[in-house]
Order: C-alpha cells, then structure tokens, then sequence
C-alpha cells in the first residue's frame, strides 16, 4: 500500500442543493455505503477538478440533476494513494477489485463489496481517506475522506467567502 503522509491541495464537490447546508458531513455516504465506506461509517467523497466532480455526480445518466458546486481546501494525511491502479507488485491481489460495481453487488445481489473491505484496511493502516482513479472520467482523480479520523490538524474547509450557503435546512421546509 502508498502511504502518503501528508496531502493539500483544492478538491471539488457538486451537491444535492438540498444538502448544501452540510458539505463536508459525509453522513450520506454514512448512511448508505459508498465505493470505499460501508454503511456507518460516513465518508466524504470529492474529486481534484470540476470536471471530474461534474462527472462523478452525473454519473452514467444522459442528465444531471441540479447541483451546487463547491470548493474545499484540503491537507490532511495520512492518505493512502491509490491513483495509479492496481499493480501486481505493489498492492494486495484483493485491490485488484477496488472499481467492482459496488452498487449492484450491495443493493442488488446483497453482497458485501471488496471495496469495502479495502476502506477497512485503509481505516486499519491509521490512513484518513484514499484518492483513487475516477471511473467516470479518464484521468480524474477522487478522495474519500473517513471524516471520524480528522483531528485538529487537518484541513477540510468549504469555501465560501460570501457565505451563500445555507447555514441549515430550513429553507427547504
């Protein structure tokens, strides 16, 4: 495994304006799982640039559904740096099958994804979050961050410097 300790640097993220009160819970993917996070453990998943952002948000439908772009400052570590794919001589043969379809195996099949377990080794090696390979664009890159792992020392903050996010979510009421 490629450990880095340290990463900074500006990633991006395209919310549900619903929940743009709220960008840096991880509390959904919390909630209901994601690629490198099993349900419980909330993840913050955000990608390097806004056209991997836009395209990971999209995901594989012809139309993308509202969304309220953001922009986070990040630095943080350690992180493991997954961005290069599997290869046979530096990674575990089970990250081999990291881009599984983690979706259809928990939801339709209901089976636990290798993914998952790959978040658990990743939270295991004392890591904060992983950046990975975009599957939705070719040569984007993403990061999950385990947002239970952050401590004082580390960086993840919104940025908005006219505050025009909402503070709550009364204004959907």
């Amino acid at each position: 495994m490629k450990l880095l300790p340290r990463f900074s640097g500006v990633g991006m993220r395209l919310l549900t304006p619903r929940w743009a009160f709220a960008p840096t819970s991880g509390a959904g993917a919390g909630q209901f799982g994601g690629r490198a996070n099993r349900p419980g453990v909330d993840a913050l998943y955000f990608s390097m640039d806004a056209a991997t952002a836009i395209a990971e948000y999209q995901q594989l439908s012809a139309l993308m559904p509202p969304g309220t772009l953001i922009n986070l400052e990040v630095d943080i570590g350690p992180l493991v740096d997954f961005t290069q794919g599997y290869e046979p001589n530096s990674w575990e043969p089970l990250w081999e099958d990291f881009d599984c379809d983690w979706r259809g195996l928990w939801f339709n099949q209901k089976v636990e994804p290798p993914s998952w377990v790959l978040g658990d080794i990743v939270l295991a090696a004392g890591a904060k979050g992983l950046l990975f390979a975009s599957r939705r664009k070719a040569g984007g890159v993403n990061l999950v961050v385990y947002t239970q792992t952050l401590t004082n020392g580390d960086k993840l903050q919104v940025f908005d410097p006219h505050q025009a996010l909402p503070k709550n979510a009364d204004s959907w009421g």
